[in-house]
């Protein structure tokens, strides 16, 4: 499969990133399979690189760790800490170490702000020790980005993952303008609304701006609009399906809309 993926820098540190990664929520909450392993080979051989888990997403860290364990260094693994307490969350990153089948994480993240405070100070200390390369904070929810800012201007936050969508676009009123500011990385969670914006979508015709930008389905044209945003680093859609992977993959190519097309992904989204 032959396709060239845009990669925009993480701002600390200046290392590119493919702009489309893959979420593993709900999609490898299950025993490795073939068809999970078909699903990565064509994330890696279409160019992709980060893959995000959680210890609140069931089996994925242990599946998603069996699975890569022969080729660990292709991929940018991101998972997050979901418990309160010091002792607590220290326990839980080193069971995901343990689960992925690693001795280092990419981006270790505080998963939904819980007790991010106190996980800061560790994490900074893990950064140090050479366990983790970058620090995150993470929230699903709109209504948390007023909290989510009051992280991100603590300078020890490297990415910040937050939900954004043609549909859902609060993230536009100041937090990816914050997160830029700070140079920090921004990850986008949730781009099909946990697919309720495709099955809505599924049965409306493509607008017209979809053939402009070379687009063949709602998936594509809905990642781009994310994408456009200059803020934005990688958008982490989820799937378990090898042929819906290489859709997904399509929207990290070629020309990215400009403000007016965006304006008409937006209208059909929500039309």
């Amino acid at each position: 499969m032959s396709i060239h993926l845009l990669k925009r820098r993480i701002p600390r540190g200046g290392e590119l990133l493919p702009v489309i990664g893959l979420g593993t929520w709900q999609s490898f909450d299950k025993e490795p399979s073939e068809e999970l392993s078909k699903v990565l080979a064509t994330f890696y051989e279409g160019g992709g690189k980060l893959i995000d888990s959680s210890p609140m997403y069931g089996k994925s860290e242990e599946t998603v760790g069996s699975l890569i364990a022969t080729r660990r260094k292709d991929f940018f693994v991101a998972t997050k800490v979901w418990t309160r307490g010091e002792k607590q969350g220290f326990a839980q990153m080193e069971e995901s170490f343990r689960k992925l089948q690693t001795r280092k994480v990419d981006l270790m993240q505080i998963h939904n702000l819980v007790d991010w405070r106190i996980h800061l100070h560790t994490l900074r200390m893990m950064k140090e020790q050479g366990r983790i390369r970058y620090i995150g904070v993470t929230h699903y929810a709109p209504s948390s980005f007023g909290e989510l800012t009051l992280a991100i201007r603590d300078r020890a936050v490297d990415f910040v993952q937050l939900p954004y969508s043609a549909f859902t676009r609060t993230a536009e009123d100041g937090i990816l303008a914050e997160a830029a500011d700070r140079g920090v990385a921004v990850i986008v969670n949730r781009p099909f609304e946990e697919g309720a914006l495709l099955r809505r979508l599924r049965a409306k015709a493509l607008p017209t701006v979809a053939a402009e930008l070379g687009c063949f389905s709602w998936a594509e044209l809905l990642l781009k609009f994310i994408l456009a945003r200059p803020e934005v680093t990688c958008v982490i859609p989820a799937t378990s399906n090898p042929v819906h992977m290489r859709e997904i993959l399509r929207a990290g190519t070629g020309r990215l809309p400009d403000e007016r097309e965006r304006e008409s992904i937006a209208m059909a989204a929500r039309g």
